[in-house]
């Protein structure tokens, strides 16, 4: 269906669903009269709707005919089913004595009168499955009889109700404009936080602290034995168990918080974190103390690592590198000479000898030995005092890591280890010899092609660690819930045979149903075929685990998931939070709170807002976790359309590190009602020009693009993003697109400022919906560098020379550089994509495990400004890239050229590694365009597992020349150029094959 027919769609089917076409809304007869009770109406209900605002969710819905339109007091708006049968489920929160269920649609005469075919269901508080409260019944919805309201007499103790719509004579599924649930809350408990303090008053660096919480239940009912955290500047500090309370009771509560650096830390607790008792109201359960902790300096040395430096600086690969290591004494004492610094960086450990450092300074430590420099770069990792020698106030800031750009890919911070390749005890999955793809393949999409699944309880994968670590990564899969939606589960982790932590692990970001390779046409309905079937979680550890730690992921008790599939796990020292630097102002000081699970967007667009108009220098994001529920952008005064798309300038934010200030969104986009753009979503930044954002993640809650209603998952960061916006640092998750570099000119014309100069370094992005970058617009100088893409489901980087610019001469996509990144199994299309422009460079990159794409691909379908001058592919390394898409008809090699409309000049392929490709190493694809010039210097082919070295398909036209082209082990042969095509190769190596048509040169 074509984007105008799904548009002339969603207007039929508004009017179809007011009943605003004549004779469109003609009841079918009902099958039997409707009950006594349906004739009762919303002036029945006699006591209060406990529905109203409360969270609501659907099993589906259509366009913009969400859950919340259901029980947001008003009848102007409803919620629609996408199909029959349908459920939709208000939460209330706690137990209630329910009276009735009233159900309206607009009483406005032009809606027509129909039947609904409904069961009401509902669960208690605690309890999985629901029970049917009242039978499936037809109840008529008449503007003349009953104003199209609809009362249903219930009576019981519970905490969510369901409505099962099966039949609807309108002709559509279920329709619910306002779904009113009656009654009276139950007694529940209400725990609160009603004092903070801390113990000592003043504590040194060498104190262990101790918070003391008072928890309240100002409620009327006992509260079950729960926790308490407490944070400290947005970070969970201690947490300590909660004993159950009665009614109108309080208890004392120690914290025990630890040693803590010298600082000033906000103190925030909250009681019941994990929402584990029921309450009448869960939105008073935090508190932040009034007064800061201040932590004071112990007396005494303490040394810490402040930098590490490289000769070379930017080594090449086999480059022997010798290095230095910055060494702080912040304490205030002197520390004599003598203590060691150590260095660890892949296998190899160097040492040096600290000289005597005073109390303020820093000394640099020349350390003994070289490390041969490897392709892809390296963690450094600096250990200050590593043998011991000196009694320090704080033994645990000893440790600095950083990364080493070296040769190809990025220089990721952390460590990775394949399942496979560990100890385990469970089932090897091994992909099939084409890869095969979209048809519930675990292997294939599986990075390396292999993953681990444990079926029992006592089954694990087992790894020993090779640097230091304090965080974890597991890429995952575990089942989709029954009826979709994902459920979460638990599996359990081990240090050296002692138990660290469960890791919870989720499969609501998983999990892709339907047959068809349109992204827009599959669905988070269980059913036949699927694909997307992983996710990653992450935890930061409570200690640092040294290299040679042995690390255990078990099935254990409580371990209950049908099934884990365990693919690879990435652990990474991670620094400690970073302070807010002197120029910035906190984003609390706009009234954002850390970890209290309330929206704070409202304090980051004040906060953003203050920098935009010179009242701030720089916003700074504390460590914590901060719910963001809308995209920050600039208010629009002139309303132009119905979005507001004006993005931010000007501004500056930070964080304390991706690991540390987290935002994150708890509503999928498509639910979230009132977002600035459908397609945009309600989280990140919408950004206009010169911007800069370091060092915080972005976490949507996205779960699919297009299917159920057209719904998107988001877009991390958006917009014209002009000149002079750097973004370094991110973590983008579970987003439709990480970062949409470009608006359409008919845009709001008048702030056309396409991206310029634009630098992306340091993102980690991670399990989106489509594309991770893309470069579109007229973006042009544009760099994206030392990053990291991993399950994106579109091309993890791309320019896209679109025509949708103010003037098609200029507005070109040139002179963009993808360098050093490192992409990893795309679920969909290409790891790296130009689609014309002129200019562009793909250069050192490593790509890996595209499910059904080419690793690199250049085209001309989705119409670009054709390709002038010179475009290069060069230093790149491809593994197990290629494959099969297009209901399996269109074959891929790992780099393919595919001149589909206008023709592609003017392209170099050198200095590049492709091994194991699933189709063909380099592919020129049929097309109306032609491929003249293609030069092929120094490239070794070998592998190629389904067809050849180099292949030309049959109505590919064009020519290239081959120099030092190395091509072994493929299964067509090392050169193919098929019967009937114009293509015309240039040189070859040894032993080709030849099909139809002689190698020029030969």
């Amino acid at each position: 269906m074509t984007r105008a027919r799904r548009r002339n769609r969603r207007l039929l089917a508004a009017c179809l669903g007011a009943g605003l076409i004549a004779g469109a809304l003609a009841p079918a007869a009902v099958a039997a009269a409707a009950p006594p009770e349906a004739a009762h109406t919303a002036k029945a209900a006699a006591v209060t709707n406990l529905a109203v605002g409360k969270p609501i969710e659907a099993s589906s819905s259509i366009q913009n005919y969400f859950a919340t339109n259901a029980n947001d007091n008003s009848t102007s708006t409803y919620w629609e089913a996408g199909h029959h049968p349908s459920t939709l489920t208000v939460k209330l929160g706690a137990d209630a004595e329910l009276s009735s269920v009233v159900l309206k649609l607009n009483p406005d005469p032009a809606w027509s009168k129909r039947t609904q075919t409904i069961e009401v269901l509902a669960r208690k508080q605690g309890e999985q499955s629901f029970t049917s409260i009242k039978a499936s019944a037809d109840y008529v919805f008449d503007p003349a009889a009953n104003q199209n309201s609809v009362g249903i007499p219930v009576s019981g103790r519970y905490a969510d109700v369901q409505l099962k719509i099966t039949g609807n004579t309108s002709g559509y599924a279920g329709q619910i404009a306002e779904f009113q649930v009656n009654g009276e809350p139950a007694p529940n408990p209400d725990l609160s936080v009603s004092g903070l303090t801390w113990s000592p008053d003043t504590p040194s660096e060498s104190d262990a602290i101790t918070a003391k919480a008072t928890v309240r239940n100002t409620g009327s009912a006992a509260a079950a034995a729960t926790t308490v955290d407490v944070s400290l500047g947005g970070t969970v500090a201690g947490t300590a168990q909660v004993p159950a309370l009665g009614a109108g009771e309080s208890a004392p509560v120690d914290v025990a918080l630890g040693k803590r650096a010298q600082g000033s830390y906000t103190v925030s607790a909250v009681v019941d974190p994990l929402d584990t008792v029921a309450e009448q109201d869960n939105d008073n359960n935090s508190i932040t103390a009034e007064d800061k902790l201040t932590v004071g300096r112990t007396p005494g040395p303490d040394l810490e690592v402040t930098g590490i430096s490289s000769n070379p600086s930017s080594p090449a690969v086999g480059s022997n590198v010798s290095f230095s290591v910055k060494v702080h004494n912040r304490g205030t004492s002197a520390v004599s000479a003598g203590s060691v610094t150590r260095l660890t960086v892949g296998d190899k450990t160097l040492n040096g000898t600290a000289p005597a450092i005073a109390a303020g300074t820093t000394a640099t430590v020349d350390l003994s030995g070289t490390w041969t420099a490897t392709s892809g770069g390296a963690t450094l990792t600096a250990t200050a005092d590593a043998t011991d020698t000196v009694d320090e106030t704080n033994e645990d800031n000893n440790v600095f890591a950083r990364s080493i750009v070296v040769g190809r890919g990025a220089a990721v911070p952390y460590a990775e280890y394949e399942a496979e390749e560990g100890r385990y005890e469970g089932t090897l999955l091994e992909a099939d010899a084409e890869r095969t793809f979209g048809h519930t393949n675990f292997a294939s999409e599986s990075s390396g092609r292999k993953s681990v699944r444990l079926n029992s309880a006592g089954q694990y994968v087992e790894f020993t660690s090779t640097s230091a670590a304090n965080s974890i990564v597991v890429r995952n899969s575990i089942p989709d819930a029954p009826g979709g939606g994902g459920q979460e589960k638990t599996l359990s982790l081990y240090a050296d045979g002692q138990f660290v932590q469960k890791v919870k692990l989720s499969s609501k970001h998983s999990w892709l149903y339907g047959n068809t390779d349109q992204p827009e046409g599959l669905t988070n309905t269980p059913g036949g075929d699927a694909r997307r079937l992983f996710d990653e979680s992450h935890a930061l550890l409570a200690n640092t685990y040294p290299a040679g730690t042995k690390f255990r992921l078990q099935r254990d008790a409580g371990d209950d998931a049908a099934y884990y599939i365990v693919d690879l796990i990435d652990l990474e020292q991670v620094a400690p939070a970073a302070s807010k630097p002197a120029e910035c102002t906190s984003i609390t000081e706009y009234g954002a709170i850390p970890n209290d699970g309330i929206d704070d967007t409202t304090a980051l667009q004040k906060a953003v807002t203050a920098d935009q108009n010179g009242d701030i220098s720089c916003v700074w994001i504390p460590a914590g976790q901060w719910r963001q529920e809308q995209k920050i952008l600039t208010d629009d005064p002139l309303n132009r359309g119905q979005f507001n798309q004006v993005g931010i300038r000007d501004v500056t934010i930070r964080g304390a590190g991706m690991w540390h200030s987290q935002l994150y969104t708890l509503t999928p986009p498509h639910q979230a009602g009132g977002i600035n753009h459908p397609h945009e979503g309600n989280f990140g930044f919408d950004i206009d020009d010169n911007t800069k954002i370091s060092d915080i993640a972005i976490f949507g809650s996205g779960q699919i693009r297009g299917g159920d209603g057209n719904a998107e998952g988001g877009v991390g960061i958006n917009g014209r993003l002009g000149k002079g916006t750097k973004i370094s640092n991110v973590w983008i998750e579970h987003a439709n697109v990480g970062a949409w570099v470009g608006r359409d000119y008919s845009n709001i014309p008048e702030l056309w400022n396409p991206g310029d100069g634009l630098e992306f370094s340091g993102m980690r992005i991670r399990n989106t919906y489509a594309d991770g970058i893309n470069f579109t617009n007229g973006t042009r100088n544009s760099t994206v560098y030392n990053s990291s893409f991993r399950n994106t489901g579109d091309d993890a980087l791309a320019v896209w020379a679109s025509k949708y610019v103010k003037d098609t001469s200029v507005d070109i996509g040139h002179d963009n550089v993808f360098r050093n990144n490192t992409v990893q199994l795309p679920w969909r299309a290409n790891g790296i994509a130009v689609y014309g422009g002129y200019g562009n460079r793909i250069e050192n990159n490593l790509i890996s495990d595209t499910m059904n794409y080419p690793g690199i691909m250049l085209a001309t379908d989705h119409d670009p400004i054709p390709f002038t001058g010179q475009t290069l592919i060069a230093n790149n390394g491809l593994y197990r890239t290629g494959g099969a898409f297009w209901n399996e008809d269109q074959e891929f090699g790992a780099i393919t050229l595919f001149a589909q409309g206008p023709s592609i000049p003017g392209v170099t392929i050198r200095d590049t590694d492709i091994h194991d490709s699933t189709y063909d190493g380099i592919q020129f694809k049929t097309g109306g365009g032609e491929m003249p010039g293609v030069k092929v210097e120094n490239v070794t082919i070998s592998k190629s597992n389904n067809g050849s070295g180099i292949l030309a398909m049959g109505g590919a036209r064009g020519s290239a020349t081959l120099t030092n082209v190395e091509i072994s082990d493929s299964r067509d042969g090392d050169v193919l150029i098929e019967p009937g095509s114009q293509f015309v190769i240039n040189g070859a190596p040894a032993g080709v094959s030849r099909v139809g048509q002689q190698l020029a040169g030969l």
